[in-house]
Protein backbone atom coordinates (compact mmCIF):
# COMPACT_ATOMS: atom_id res chain seq x y z
CA UNK A 1 0.00 0.00 0.00
CA UNK A 2 1.31 3.43 -0.91
CA UNK A 3 2.36 5.81 1.82
CA UNK A 4 0.15 8.85 2.09
CA UNK A 5 0.94 12.50 2.43
CA UNK A 6 -0.19 13.84 5.76
CA UNK A 7 -1.62 16.98 4.18
CA UNK A 8 -5.21 16.94 3.02
CA UNK A 9 -5.97 17.97 -0.57
CA UNK A 10 -5.62 21.73 -1.00
CA UNK A 11 -8.63 23.70 0.15
CA UNK A 12 -8.56 25.83 -2.97
CA UNK A 13 -9.03 22.84 -5.31
CA UNK A 14 -12.34 24.26 -6.56
CA UNK A 15 -11.23 27.87 -6.84
CA UNK A 16 -11.76 29.41 -10.29
CA UNK A 17 -8.55 28.57 -12.25
CA UNK A 18 -8.26 32.08 -13.73
CA UNK A 19 -8.63 33.70 -10.30
CA UNK A 20 -6.04 31.42 -8.75
CA UNK A 21 -3.66 31.86 -11.68
CA UNK A 22 -3.97 35.67 -11.59
CA UNK A 23 -3.38 35.60 -7.84
CA UNK A 24 -0.18 33.64 -8.45
CA UNK A 25 0.81 36.05 -11.23
CA UNK A 26 0.25 38.94 -8.82
CA UNK A 27 2.54 37.26 -6.32
CA UNK A 28 5.22 36.80 -8.97
CA UNK A 29 4.74 40.32 -10.27
CA UNK A 30 5.44 41.81 -6.87
CA UNK A 31 8.90 40.26 -7.00
CA UNK A 32 9.55 40.53 -10.71
CA UNK A 33 8.63 44.22 -10.74
CA UNK A 34 11.39 44.85 -8.22
CA UNK A 35 13.66 42.55 -10.19
CA UNK A 36 13.06 44.45 -13.43
CA UNK A 37 14.31 47.65 -11.80
CA UNK A 38 17.24 46.03 -10.01
CA UNK A 39 18.14 44.00 -13.11
CA UNK A 40 18.31 47.09 -15.27
CA UNK A 41 20.35 48.78 -12.54
CA UNK A 42 23.14 46.19 -12.49
CA UNK A 43 23.18 46.10 -16.30
CA UNK A 44 23.48 49.91 -16.34
CA UNK A 45 26.32 49.87 -13.79
CA UNK A 46 28.14 47.25 -15.85
CA UNK A 47 27.71 49.00 -19.20
CA UNK A 48 28.80 52.39 -17.87
CA UNK A 49 31.84 50.87 -16.10
CA UNK A 50 33.18 48.61 -18.85
CA UNK A 51 32.30 50.42 -22.06
CA UNK A 52 30.44 48.94 -24.97
CA UNK A 53 33.15 46.60 -26.35
CA UNK A 54 34.25 45.04 -23.04
CA UNK A 55 30.61 44.80 -21.99
CA UNK A 56 30.10 42.92 -25.25
CA UNK A 57 32.74 40.39 -24.17
CA UNK A 58 30.93 39.89 -20.84
CA UNK A 59 27.60 39.47 -22.64
CA UNK A 60 29.07 36.81 -24.94
CA UNK A 61 30.60 34.86 -22.03
CA UNK A 62 27.32 35.04 -20.11
CA UNK A 63 25.35 34.03 -23.21
CA UNK A 64 27.61 31.00 -23.71
CA UNK A 65 27.18 29.87 -20.09
CA UNK A 66 23.41 30.42 -20.11
CA UNK A 67 23.03 28.67 -23.45
CA UNK A 68 24.85 25.64 -22.05
CA UNK A 69 22.76 25.78 -18.89
CA UNK A 70 19.52 25.78 -20.85
CA UNK A 71 20.70 23.06 -23.24
CA UNK A 72 21.89 20.78 -20.43
CA UNK A 73 18.83 21.47 -18.27
CA UNK A 74 16.14 18.80 -18.45
CA UNK A 75 13.42 21.28 -17.42
CA UNK A 76 12.85 18.98 -14.46
CA UNK A 77 10.33 21.44 -13.04
CA UNK A 78 7.94 20.42 -15.81
CA UNK A 79 8.39 16.75 -14.89
CA UNK A 80 7.65 17.61 -11.25
CA UNK A 81 4.51 19.56 -12.16
CA UNK A 82 3.11 17.16 -14.78
CA UNK A 83 3.85 13.88 -12.99
CA UNK A 84 3.73 15.13 -9.40
CA UNK A 85 0.37 16.92 -9.46
CA UNK A 86 -1.80 13.79 -9.32
CA UNK A 87 0.11 11.89 -6.59
CA UNK A 88 0.20 15.07 -4.52
CA UNK A 89 -3.59 15.49 -4.88
CA UNK A 90 -4.13 11.77 -4.14
CA UNK A 91 -1.84 11.75 -1.10
CA UNK A 92 0.47 9.20 -2.76
CA UNK A 93 3.78 10.10 -1.10
CA UNK A 94 5.78 7.19 -2.50
CA UNK A 95 5.00 8.07 -6.13
CA UNK A 96 5.56 11.76 -5.46
CA UNK A 97 8.99 11.00 -4.02
CA UNK A 98 9.77 8.88 -7.07
CA UNK A 99 8.97 11.85 -9.33
CA UNK A 100 11.16 14.08 -7.17
CA UNK A 101 14.00 11.53 -7.25
CA UNK A 102 13.85 11.36 -11.04
CA UNK A 103 13.90 15.16 -11.31
CA UNK A 104 16.97 15.40 -9.06
CA UNK A 105 18.79 12.76 -11.14
CA UNK A 106 17.99 14.73 -14.30
CA UNK A 107 19.37 17.88 -12.66
CA UNK A 108 22.59 16.05 -11.74
CA UNK A 109 23.11 14.73 -15.26
CA UNK A 110 22.58 18.19 -16.71
CA UNK A 111 24.97 19.82 -14.22
CA UNK A 112 27.86 17.44 -14.93
CA UNK A 113 27.44 17.65 -18.70
CA UNK A 114 26.99 21.43 -18.75
CA UNK A 115 30.04 22.24 -16.60
CA UNK A 116 32.30 19.81 -18.47
CA UNK A 117 31.35 21.16 -21.90
CA UNK A 118 31.47 24.77 -20.72
CA UNK A 119 34.93 24.64 -19.17
CA UNK A 120 36.38 22.70 -22.10
CA UNK A 121 34.74 24.99 -24.65
CA UNK A 122 36.07 28.16 -23.02
CA UNK A 123 39.63 26.85 -22.76
CA UNK A 124 39.78 25.39 -26.26
CA UNK A 125 37.49 27.47 -28.48
CA UNK A 126 36.99 30.88 -26.83
CA UNK A 127 38.57 32.74 -29.77
CA UNK A 128 35.85 31.44 -32.08
CA UNK A 129 33.08 32.69 -29.77
CA UNK A 130 33.90 36.39 -29.90
CA UNK A 131 36.08 37.12 -26.87
CA UNK A 132 39.91 37.30 -26.66
CA UNK A 133 42.01 34.35 -25.53
CA UNK A 134 43.21 36.12 -22.39
CA UNK A 135 39.63 35.95 -21.04
CA UNK A 136 39.42 32.16 -21.51
CA UNK A 137 40.37 31.26 -17.87
CA UNK A 138 37.83 33.72 -16.45
CA UNK A 139 35.17 32.45 -18.85
CA UNK A 140 35.94 28.83 -17.82
CA UNK A 141 35.54 29.71 -14.14
CA UNK A 142 32.27 31.50 -14.93
CA UNK A 143 31.00 28.29 -16.57
CA UNK A 144 31.20 26.52 -13.20
CA UNK A 145 27.94 28.36 -12.44
CA UNK A 146 26.29 26.23 -15.15
CA UNK A 147 26.13 23.50 -12.49
CA UNK A 148 23.40 25.40 -10.63
CA UNK A 149 21.72 26.82 -13.74
CA UNK A 150 20.60 23.28 -14.65
CA UNK A 151 18.77 22.75 -11.36
CA UNK A 152 14.98 23.15 -11.70
CA UNK A 153 13.48 20.60 -9.30
CA UNK A 154 13.12 23.20 -6.55
CA UNK A 155 11.31 25.58 -8.89
CA UNK A 156 8.87 22.82 -9.88
CA UNK A 157 8.15 21.97 -6.24
CA UNK A 158 7.43 25.60 -5.34
CA UNK A 159 5.11 25.96 -8.34
CA UNK A 160 3.29 22.76 -7.44
CA UNK A 161 2.89 23.89 -3.82
CA UNK A 162 1.58 27.32 -4.92
CA UNK A 163 4.59 28.99 -3.30
CA UNK A 164 4.59 31.67 -5.96
CA UNK A 165 5.02 34.49 -3.48
CA UNK A 166 8.27 32.98 -2.25
CA UNK A 167 9.33 31.97 -5.74
CA UNK A 168 8.89 35.59 -6.82
CA UNK A 169 11.97 36.52 -4.81
CA UNK A 170 14.26 34.13 -6.71
CA UNK A 171 15.27 36.58 -9.43
CA UNK A 172 15.29 39.47 -6.95
CA UNK A 173 17.90 37.65 -4.86
CA UNK A 174 20.04 37.07 -7.95
CA UNK A 175 19.74 40.65 -9.18
CA UNK A 176 20.40 42.23 -5.77
CA UNK A 177 23.56 40.14 -5.30
CA UNK A 178 24.69 41.07 -8.82
CA UNK A 179 23.96 44.76 -8.23
CA UNK A 180 25.94 44.80 -4.98
CA UNK A 181 28.83 43.02 -6.65
CA UNK A 182 28.79 45.31 -9.68
CA UNK A 183 28.68 48.45 -7.54
CA UNK A 184 31.69 47.21 -5.56
CA UNK A 185 33.55 46.35 -8.78
CA UNK A 186 32.70 49.74 -10.32
CA UNK A 187 33.86 51.61 -7.20
CA UNK A 188 37.19 49.79 -7.44
CA UNK A 189 37.45 50.44 -11.19
CA UNK A 190 37.81 46.65 -11.45
CA UNK A 191 38.36 44.69 -14.68
CA UNK A 192 35.80 42.46 -16.36
CA UNK A 193 36.76 39.46 -14.20
CA UNK A 194 35.26 41.12 -11.10
CA UNK A 195 31.98 41.77 -12.91
CA UNK A 196 31.88 38.13 -14.05
CA UNK A 197 32.35 37.08 -10.42
CA UNK A 198 29.46 39.34 -9.35
CA UNK A 199 27.16 37.89 -12.02
CA UNK A 200 28.09 34.30 -11.07
CA UNK A 201 27.47 35.05 -7.38
CA UNK A 202 23.93 36.13 -8.21
CA UNK A 203 23.25 32.84 -10.02
CA UNK A 204 24.52 30.78 -7.07
CA UNK A 205 22.57 32.89 -4.55
CA UNK A 206 19.23 32.36 -6.34
CA UNK A 207 19.85 28.59 -6.49
CA UNK A 208 20.57 28.39 -2.76
CA UNK A 209 17.46 30.45 -1.98
CA UNK A 210 15.12 28.21 -4.02
CA UNK A 211 16.71 25.03 -2.66
CA UNK A 212 16.25 26.17 0.94
CA UNK A 213 12.58 27.15 0.45
CA UNK A 214 11.84 23.89 -1.41
CA UNK A 215 13.35 21.74 1.37
CA UNK A 216 11.42 23.71 3.99
CA UNK A 217 8.15 23.23 2.06
CA UNK A 218 8.77 19.48 1.73
CA UNK A 219 9.48 19.17 5.47
CA UNK A 220 6.25 21.02 6.28
CA UNK A 221 4.27 18.45 4.28
CA UNK A 222 6.14 15.40 5.53
CA UNK A 223 7.21 14.61 1.98
CA UNK A 224 10.82 13.89 2.93
CA UNK A 225 9.87 11.12 5.38
CA UNK A 226 11.54 7.96 4.09
CA UNK A 227 12.89 9.71 1.00
CA UNK A 228 16.03 8.29 -0.63
CA UNK A 229 17.99 9.23 -3.72
CA UNK A 230 18.23 5.52 -4.50
CA UNK A 231 15.19 3.78 -5.86
CA UNK A 232 12.96 3.47 -8.94
CA UNK A 233 12.97 6.34 -11.40
CA UNK A 234 10.64 5.94 -14.38
CA UNK A 235 8.84 2.74 -13.28
CA UNK A 236 5.08 3.26 -13.19
CA UNK A 237 5.34 6.73 -14.76
CA UNK A 238 4.26 6.09 -18.36
CA UNK A 239 6.05 8.24 -20.92
CA UNK A 240 8.11 10.16 -18.34
CA UNK A 241 11.48 9.65 -20.05
CA UNK A 242 10.08 10.67 -23.41
CA UNK A 243 8.49 13.70 -21.73
CA UNK A 244 11.76 14.67 -20.02
CA UNK A 245 13.77 14.46 -23.23
CA UNK A 246 11.10 16.31 -25.23
CA UNK A 247 10.96 19.22 -22.76
CA UNK A 248 14.77 19.32 -22.69
CA UNK A 249 15.01 19.49 -26.46
CA UNK A 250 12.20 22.04 -26.64
CA UNK A 251 14.05 24.29 -24.20
CA UNK A 252 17.29 23.75 -26.12
CA UNK A 253 15.62 24.85 -29.35
CA UNK A 254 14.12 27.88 -27.60
CA UNK A 255 17.65 28.96 -26.61
CA UNK A 256 18.10 29.77 -30.32
CA UNK A 257 15.93 32.84 -29.82
CA UNK A 258 18.03 34.07 -26.91
CA UNK A 259 21.57 33.14 -25.94
CA UNK A 260 22.69 31.29 -29.09
CA UNK A 261 21.41 34.17 -31.20
CA UNK A 262 23.49 36.60 -29.12
CA UNK A 263 26.56 34.41 -29.65
CA UNK A 264 25.88 34.24 -33.39
CA UNK A 265 25.61 38.03 -33.65
CA UNK A 266 28.85 38.45 -31.71
CA UNK A 267 30.67 36.01 -33.99
CA UNK A 268 29.26 37.50 -37.21
CA UNK A 269 29.27 41.26 -36.58
CA UNK A 270 31.30 41.77 -33.38
CA UNK A 271 30.92 42.19 -29.60
CA UNK A 272 29.68 45.80 -29.79
CA UNK A 273 26.70 44.77 -31.93
CA UNK A 274 26.09 41.83 -29.61
CA UNK A 275 26.00 44.31 -26.71
CA UNK A 276 23.45 46.43 -28.60
CA UNK A 277 21.30 43.37 -29.25
CA UNK A 278 21.53 42.26 -25.61
CA UNK A 279 20.65 45.71 -24.25
CA UNK A 280 17.61 45.92 -26.50
CA UNK A 281 16.61 42.43 -25.47
CA UNK A 282 17.05 43.24 -21.78
CA UNK A 283 14.68 46.21 -21.98
CA UNK A 284 12.21 44.31 -24.21
CA UNK A 285 12.18 41.34 -21.82
CA UNK A 286 11.71 43.68 -18.87
CA UNK A 287 8.68 45.27 -20.55
CA UNK A 288 7.19 41.88 -21.47
CA UNK A 289 7.95 40.28 -18.10
CA UNK A 290 4.55 41.08 -16.46
CA UNK A 291 2.70 39.20 -19.20
CA UNK A 292 5.17 36.32 -19.33
CA UNK A 293 4.71 35.79 -15.61
CA UNK A 294 1.45 34.09 -16.56
CA UNK A 295 3.45 31.20 -18.05
CA UNK A 296 4.82 29.61 -14.83
CA UNK A 297 1.38 29.99 -13.25
CA UNK A 298 -0.31 28.38 -16.27
CA UNK A 299 1.53 25.04 -16.15
CA UNK A 300 0.24 23.96 -12.70
CA UNK A 301 -3.31 25.08 -13.55
CA UNK A 302 -3.36 23.14 -16.82
CA UNK A 303 -1.86 20.12 -15.02
CA UNK A 304 -4.62 20.23 -12.38
CA UNK A 305 -7.39 20.64 -14.96
CA UNK A 306 -5.94 17.82 -17.05
CA UNK A 307 -5.75 15.55 -14.00
CA UNK A 308 -9.42 16.38 -13.33
CA UNK A 309 -10.25 15.68 -17.01
CA UNK A 310 -11.83 19.13 -17.33
CA UNK A 311 -10.80 20.04 -20.90
CA UNK A 312 -13.62 22.58 -21.23
CA UNK A 313 -12.25 24.61 -18.32
CA UNK A 314 -8.75 24.33 -19.77
CA UNK A 315 -9.87 25.76 -23.13
CA UNK A 316 -11.82 28.53 -21.40
CA UNK A 317 -8.78 29.50 -19.34
CA UNK A 318 -6.59 29.52 -22.48
CA UNK A 319 -8.97 31.91 -24.28
CA UNK A 320 -9.07 34.24 -21.28
CA UNK A 321 -5.28 34.35 -21.04
CA UNK A 322 -4.92 34.97 -24.79
CA UNK A 323 -7.23 38.01 -24.54
CA UNK A 324 -5.36 39.40 -21.54
CA UNK A 325 -2.02 38.79 -23.26
CA UNK A 326 -3.16 40.54 -26.43
CA UNK A 327 -4.08 43.68 -24.51
CA UNK A 328 -0.80 43.74 -22.63
CA UNK A 329 1.17 43.15 -25.84
CA UNK A 330 -0.42 46.16 -27.56
CA UNK A 331 0.46 48.47 -24.67
CA UNK A 332 4.07 47.23 -24.60
CA UNK A 333 4.58 47.83 -28.30
CA UNK A 334 3.12 51.35 -28.10
CA UNK A 335 5.44 52.28 -25.20
CA UNK A 336 8.46 50.97 -27.08
CA UNK A 337 7.67 52.84 -30.30
CA UNK A 338 6.97 56.12 -28.52
CA UNK A 339 9.65 56.13 -25.82
CA UNK A 340 12.30 53.58 -26.87
CA UNK A 341 15.27 55.95 -27.51
CA UNK A 342 14.54 57.91 -24.33
CA UNK A 343 14.40 54.73 -22.22
CA UNK A 344 17.73 53.46 -23.50
CA UNK A 345 19.44 56.82 -23.08
CA UNK A 346 18.27 57.19 -19.48
CA UNK A 347 19.03 53.60 -18.44
CA UNK A 348 22.12 52.62 -20.41
CA UNK A 349 23.62 55.88 -21.64
CA UNK A 350 23.58 57.90 -24.90
CA UNK A 351 25.74 55.44 -26.86
CA UNK A 352 22.96 52.83 -26.60
CA UNK A 353 20.14 55.03 -27.96
CA UNK A 354 20.72 53.63 -31.43
CA UNK A 355 19.54 50.23 -30.17
CA UNK A 356 15.96 51.56 -30.00
CA UNK A 357 15.16 50.41 -33.52
CA UNK A 358 16.21 46.82 -32.92
CA UNK A 359 14.46 46.90 -29.55
CA UNK A 360 11.17 47.67 -31.34
CA UNK A 361 11.53 44.50 -33.40
CA UNK A 362 12.32 42.52 -30.26
CA UNK A 363 9.28 43.89 -28.43
CA UNK A 364 7.07 43.11 -31.43
CA UNK A 365 8.32 39.51 -31.41
CA UNK A 366 7.68 39.32 -27.65
CA UNK A 367 4.16 40.70 -28.18
CA UNK A 368 3.34 37.91 -30.64
CA UNK A 369 4.68 35.32 -28.20
CA UNK A 370 2.55 36.80 -25.41
CA UNK A 371 -0.65 36.48 -27.45
CA UNK A 372 0.15 32.81 -28.09
CA UNK A 373 1.19 32.23 -24.48
CA UNK A 374 -1.33 29.50 -23.46
CA UNK A 375 -0.80 27.21 -26.46
CA UNK A 376 2.43 25.42 -25.55
CA UNK A 377 1.49 24.85 -21.86
CA UNK A 378 -1.73 23.23 -23.10
CA UNK A 379 0.27 20.91 -25.36
CA UNK A 380 2.62 20.05 -22.47
CA UNK A 381 -0.34 19.29 -20.18
CA UNK A 382 -1.68 16.94 -22.87
CA UNK A 383 1.73 15.18 -22.89
CA UNK A 384 2.29 16.51 -26.41
CA UNK A 385 5.66 18.15 -25.67
CA UNK A 386 7.13 16.22 -28.60
CA UNK A 387 4.70 17.84 -31.02
CA UNK A 388 5.62 21.29 -29.70
CA UNK A 389 9.29 20.36 -30.07
CA UNK A 390 8.84 19.52 -33.76
CA UNK A 391 7.33 22.95 -34.41
CA UNK A 392 10.28 24.64 -32.67
CA UNK A 393 12.85 22.62 -34.62
CA UNK A 394 11.36 23.59 -37.99
CA UNK A 395 11.01 27.30 -37.16
CA UNK A 396 14.47 27.64 -35.57
CA UNK A 397 16.15 25.80 -38.45
CA UNK A 398 14.60 28.17 -40.99
CA UNK A 399 15.46 31.19 -38.84
CA UNK A 400 19.15 30.37 -38.50
CA UNK A 401 19.42 29.46 -42.16
CA UNK A 402 18.27 32.99 -43.01
CA UNK A 403 20.20 34.77 -40.22
CA UNK A 404 23.64 35.04 -41.87
CA UNK A 405 22.51 36.68 -45.14
CA UNK A 406 20.07 38.95 -43.27
CA UNK A 407 22.81 40.17 -40.93
CA UNK A 408 25.18 40.76 -43.84
CA UNK A 409 22.63 42.78 -45.81
CA UNK A 410 20.50 44.52 -43.15
CA UNK A 411 22.70 44.29 -40.03
CA UNK A 412 20.74 44.00 -36.74
CA UNK A 413 17.51 45.15 -38.39
CA UNK A 414 17.50 41.98 -40.48
CA UNK A 415 17.89 39.82 -37.37
CA UNK A 416 15.05 41.70 -35.66
CA UNK A 417 12.64 41.42 -38.59
CA UNK A 418 13.42 37.71 -38.89
CA UNK A 419 12.74 37.30 -35.17
CA UNK A 420 9.24 38.77 -35.63
CA UNK A 421 8.55 36.46 -38.57
CA UNK A 422 9.84 33.44 -36.63
CA UNK A 423 7.64 34.29 -33.61
CA UNK A 424 4.62 34.51 -35.93
CA UNK A 425 5.40 31.14 -37.55
CA UNK A 426 5.95 29.59 -34.11
CA UNK A 427 2.55 30.79 -32.86
CA UNK A 428 0.75 29.57 -35.99
CA UNK A 429 2.51 26.20 -35.90
CA UNK A 430 1.69 25.65 -32.22
CA UNK A 431 -1.96 26.61 -32.80
CA UNK A 432 -2.34 24.19 -35.71
CA UNK A 433 -0.71 21.43 -33.65
CA UNK A 434 -3.06 22.11 -30.72
CA UNK A 435 -6.16 22.03 -32.93
CA UNK A 436 -5.01 18.75 -34.47
CA UNK A 437 -4.39 17.20 -31.05
CA UNK A 438 -7.78 18.35 -29.70
CA UNK A 439 -9.55 17.01 -32.78
CA UNK A 440 -7.81 13.64 -32.41
CA UNK A 441 -8.79 13.41 -28.75
CA UNK A 442 -12.40 14.34 -29.55
CA UNK A 443 -12.55 11.68 -32.26
CA UNK A 444 -11.12 9.05 -29.90
CA UNK A 445 -13.66 10.00 -27.24
CA UNK A 446 -16.53 9.66 -29.75
CA UNK A 447 -15.26 6.22 -30.77
CA UNK A 448 -15.11 5.12 -27.14
CA UNK A 449 -18.67 6.32 -26.52
CA UNK A 450 -19.91 4.57 -29.67
CA UNK A 451 -18.23 1.33 -28.60
CA UNK A 452 -19.86 1.53 -25.16
CA UNK A 453 -23.29 2.24 -26.65
CA UNK A 454 -22.91 -0.64 -29.11
CA UNK A 455 -21.95 -2.99 -26.30
CA UNK A 456 -24.97 -1.91 -24.28
CA UNK A 457 -27.29 -2.29 -27.28
CA UNK A 458 -26.04 -5.81 -28.00
CA UNK A 459 -26.36 -6.77 -24.34
CA UNK A 460 -30.03 -5.70 -24.00
CA UNK A 461 -31.65 -8.57 -26.04
CA UNK A 462 -29.49 -11.09 -24.17
CA UNK A 463 -30.59 -9.68 -20.82
CA UNK A 464 -34.24 -9.80 -21.92
CA UNK A 465 -33.89 -13.47 -22.95
CA UNK A 466 -32.29 -14.30 -19.62
CA UNK A 467 -35.28 -12.75 -17.87
CA UNK A 468 -37.99 -14.69 -19.87
CA UNK A 469 -39.94 -17.34 -17.91
CA UNK A 470 -39.17 -20.91 -18.88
Amino acid sequence: MNATVKDAPPKDAKVNPLARMLANVGALLSGRGVNAVVGLAYIAVTTRSLGIEVFGFLILINAFAQALGEMAKFQSWQTVVQYGAKPLMDGDRRTFQQVMRLALVLDGIGAVAGVAIGVAGCLLFSHYMGWPDNLAPAAALYCLSVGVMTSATGVGLLRLFDRFRMLAAEQVVSSVVRLIGCVIAASMDAPIEMFLLAWAAGTVASFLYVAAIAVWSLLQRGLLNGFSLFGPLGDGLPGVWRFAWATNFSSTIEVGFTHVLTLAIGALVGPAQAAMWRVGRQVADGMAKPARLMLPALHPEFARLRAQKDDAAMLRLARQIALIGGGVAGVLLAVCLLAGPWLLTVIMGPEYASAAGIMSWQVAAAAISIMALPIEPMLVSMHAAGAALRVRIVVIAIYFAALVPLLQVFDLTGAGAALVLASTCMAIGMFITLRSRLAAEAAAEREDKSAVMLEQTCAEPLNERKGDPQ
